[in-house]
């Protein structure tokens, strides 16, 4: 990806030699958001709204697109293409930061429980926590960094959480890690709305190098889990778990000095705290979102491991009043006039379906890689250090297949990346479903990794890019909150299930001759994962949408998606 954004800067040089210069600078100034007046970028621009389809007609005029080429250079906000590489490395990593505590996390959970003492179910609430938290908080968040300002709020992001991270290094017992873990995916929360929104409004026009930049951000979260569980591994090797957590603690510090070079200024304008402010921030759709997300997610979490299962009277309380208030916030912004969420999004169908088909894969794909780890751990008794190395085949693919994503979605149709992606995450799921003890790694979870990695990097890469080129200039950190809400609570609903159906099986293993007693309750997550991939299968046919970030759609100022 980041190869391309240097490639393309010479195309762009050469495709702009038989363009006036006073037209060329024009176009410059307004693509940055300056201060040129709105008639003059629509005269660089010849866009119209890419909204027809998706919102309704007053959110349009914010968002028009300033482009003299689909092969625009480099935006001119940055001195040269180095630092340009060096902001995307920082908004990836922004991203990144959830999945590279889950990685991190998931290869020394069993050290971690052995250390601290702790019951199957606080260890599942390590990682439970940062996405119970971040899921809750992930539109809230969205909304902050639209209205004032994304730049601090991504660095402050990075070194708030490089603060909890050490803290969490130094817990003494079960339940402080388990709160810090939960404060970690705060602010892992608060870094991805404002991350993912400077790069929609830097590379606001549809174009290769948009789809290197956002390919490239894609990768965080795929590649994220892979290095940190690496990262992880390791540190525990050489010291033990603690160190894990300080490793992190390094990492995110020295990205969030970095971060006062290589972030652009934000070009959007900021918003006054003041009482229209604060009617435009819609405060009870999110206390609904808050308060339901939180609630609906927590009695996931907890069903699995209740003494009485998911009739315990809490998870039941829990389980109710959090689609109750998921209900209430979606009903109340579909009259409000200032929604956290721009409902009429939905009735664009590519994006519901889109959304639908990546909200499967993340049910399947987040406890698909958290039981393939500890399977490691729990049957073969692998060391952290090599649990990471068999893990390792996910994040050398998952940058391959993020690069050739960035080549590819203004080439070839998108719909076919969405068939490839759905049918890879099946046959990968099927091979583990059917693996026994005595199976190698080679056999089936070799493969398996590869055909995950390549399913959830597409599905990423193709979603991301629809989802910012769906809603406007001043929304495109809600854009990124709507995505990673959607990824981050239908990662809980499949742990919630996967965990109830690991234990159900683990205490009464009847799947069948063909398992052995170890491998049963395993094979039933990956049966349920089978079932959530193939499902999502038979949803790619009703999708429309073409190519994305090409010629086309600089010229119509739109993706070309039918609805």
């Amino acid at each position: 990806m980041l190869i391309g954004l240097h490639a393309t800067s010479s195309e762009a040089y050469h495709n702009a030699m038989g363009v006036e210069s006073n037209e060329l600078d024009s176009c410059a100034n307004s693509a940055l958001g300056g201060s040129l007046a709105v008639d003059k970028a629509e005269l660089c621009s010849g866009t119209s709204s890419i909204l027809d389809h998706a919102v309704t007609s007053e959110l349009a005029p914010d968002y028009n697109h300033t482009a003299d080429s689909p092969n625009t250079g480099r935006p001119t906000c940055f001195g040269s293409t180095f630092r340009e590489v060096l902001f995307v490395l920082t908004a990836t990593m922004g991203v990144a930061m959830s999945s590279i505590l889950a990685g991190s996390v998931t290869v020394i959970s069993s050290f971690i429980g052995r250390d601290l003492d702790m019951t199957t179910a606080e260890i599942t609430w390590i990682s439970s926590a940062a996405s119970l938290s971040a899921g809750a908080f992930l539109l809230f968040f969205g909304k902050i960094a639209d209205l004032f300002g994304r730049r601090l709020m991504l660095i402050g992001s990075m070194l708030l959480f490089s603060i909890f991270a050490l803290a969490a290094g130094f817990a003494k017992q079960a339940i402080t890690l388990d709160v810090l873990n939960g404060v970690l995916g705060l602010f892992s929360a608060s870094s991805v709305p404002p991350a993912l929104g400077l790069l929609g409004v830097v590379y606001k026009t549809p174009c290769k190098r948009r789809n290197y930049a956002f390919a490239c951000f894609s990768a965080g979260n795929p590649i994220g889990f892979a290095l940190g569980a690496l990262f992880g591994g390791v540190a525990a090797t050489i010291f033990d778990w603690r160190a894990s957590f300080w490793l992190i603690t390094i990492i995110f510090f020295l990205l969030a000095i970095l971060g006062f070079y290589t972030i652009p200024k934000d070009p959007t304008a900021k918003e006054h705290l003041d009482l229209d402010t604060l009617k435009r921030f819609d405060l009870l759709g999110v206390l609904c979102v808050i308060f339901g997300t939180g609630m609906f997610s927590a009695a996931l979490s907890l069903g699995g491991d209740a003494s009485n299962g998911w009739s315990a009277n809490y998870v039941v309380v829990l389980l109710v009043l959090g689609v109750l208030f998921i209900v209430a916030f979606v009903l109340w912004d579909l009259r409000y006039q200032h929604a956290l969420v721009p409902m009429q999004i939905f009735k664009n169908r590519n994006f519901s379906l889109a959304m639908a088909i990546l909200a499967l894969g993340f049910t399947a794909f987040t406890p698909g890689t958290f039981f393939i780890a500890l399977y490691f751990q729990d049957v073969w008794h692998t060391s952290p250090i090599v649990t990471a190395v068999y893990l390792l085949p996910m994040f050398i693919v998952g940058l391959g297949i993020n690069i050739l994503a960035g080549m590819i979605l203004h080439r070839v149709s998108n719909k076919l990346l969405m068939w490839i992606s759905t049918i890879s995450y099946s046959i990968a799921f099927l091979l583990l479903a059917v693996n026994r003890e005595g199976y190698s790694y080679w056999a089936l979870f070799f493969p398996a990794q590869v055909l995950i990695v390549v399913a959830v990097d597409l599905q990423v890469n193709v979603c991301t890019v629809l989802t910012m080129t769906s809603l406007p200039q001043s929304h495109q950190s809600i854009a990124g909150g709507i995505l990673h809400t959607i990824v981050r609570l239908t990662a809980t609903i499949g742990f919630g299930i996967a965990t109830a159906l690991f234990n159900g099986v683990q205490r009464n293993p009847t799947l069948g001759a063909h398992w052995d007693n170890a491998t049963q309750p395993f094979s039933a997550v990956f049966w349920f994962c089978v079932a959530c991939s193939a499902l999502s299968v038979f949803l790619v046919p009703f999708l429309t949408i073409r190519t994305q970030g090409g010629a086309e759609d600089v010229d119509e100022g739109a993706h070309k998606i039918g609805s």
